[in-house]
This record gives C-alpha cells, sequence and structure tokens, in this order.
C-alpha cells in the first residue's frame, strides 16, 4: 500500500538517508574500530555503545528506505482539487471563539503541529478532507467537539 508524502517531506527523508550513509555510518565503523584496538571486547562499554549505535543507523537506513519505496510523494503545487481540501493542501481555518489556524494535510512522518503540518489520518484532517472554503466541520478533540470554519484553500 502507497503511503502519501509530500515532496517536501520526501526530500527530508532522502537528505536524512544520505547524511547517514555518508557520515553516521563511516563514523560508527571508524568507532567500532577504534574501539577493537583497546583489547578484550567483552568487557569494552565503548565497543558495545558503538554497536548499538550502528544497529540503530542500520535500523533507520532500512526504515527511510522502506518509506520511500512505499512512498506516494505528491507535490501540493501540482493538484488540481477544484478547491477541496485534499491531501498536500494547506487549509486556513477559525473556530468559533475566532481563532485561527493554518495547517498542511501531510504524511506521517511529516506531521509537525508546531509547523502547522497536521497528518492525513488525524481526526482534524479526516473532517477537512473533502470539504470547500466556507464550509464548517467538526471535530472531536481530547478537549471536546471543537467547530471549524474552512477560510480558504490553498496548495503550495
Amino acid at each position: 500500500m502507497k503511503a502519501p508524502m509530500t515532496t517536501r517531506g520526501a526530500e527530508l527523508l532522502r537528505t536524512e538517508l544520505q547524511r547517514l550513509k555518508t557520515i553516521e555510518r563511516p563514523a560508527t565503523t571508524q568507532a567500532i574500530a577504534e574501539a577493537r584496538g583497546h583489547g578484550d571486547l567483552s568487557e569494552n562499554a565503548e565497543y558495545e555503545a558503538a554497536r548499538d549505535r550502528q544497529g540503530m543507523i542500520e535500523a533507520r537506513i532500512r526504515d527511510i528506505e522502506t518509506k520511500l519505496a512505499n512512498a506516494q510523494i505528491i507535490d501540493p503545487k501540482l493538484l488540481h482539487a477544484e478547491g477541496r481540501c485534499v491531501f498536500g493542501a494547506t487549509v486556513d481555518v477559525e473556530d468559533a471563539a475566532g481563532e485561527k489556524a493554518t495547517w498542511q494535510i501531510v504524511g506521517e512522518d511529516e506531521a509537525d503541529i508546531k509547523e502547522g503540518r497536521i497528518s492525513v489520518s488525524s481526526p482534524i484532517a479526516r473532517a477537512l478532507i473533502g470539504k470547500e472554503a466556507g464550509e464548517s466541520v467538526e471535530v472531536q478533540t481530547p478537549g471536546g467537539l471543537k467547530r471549524y470554519e474552512i477560510i480558504d484553500i490553498r496548495y503550495v
């Protein structure tokens, strides 16, 4: 199953993968070699730490490669959604108290509420998907039922 991801999210993963393969992996290999040079490996904490780090790096590399292989990369600028809220859209909303917010609907790994990016599987995003500017949505949040009016939808 393909998981949606914005072009920005895919680029961030590619950058991290490149760093892990070209910087982190060689540095860890070097640390293991140095720790081996210190003698008895059974009581060598540096060696154990370096091996643990190597395992984490290799696991992250596999994780990123799998995510990229299974990604359906979507460029929000190329969307022709006819004013409907879809994956990748940036949505301006206002709640009943007049408080405004702007969110971009992104993939699971890209979500960062502080940066205004919400996961496509979040309750808010699920409520917004398919709606148009001017429509209202109700979302069950941990703080109770919230009502939002969609002010604008952009594809940037």
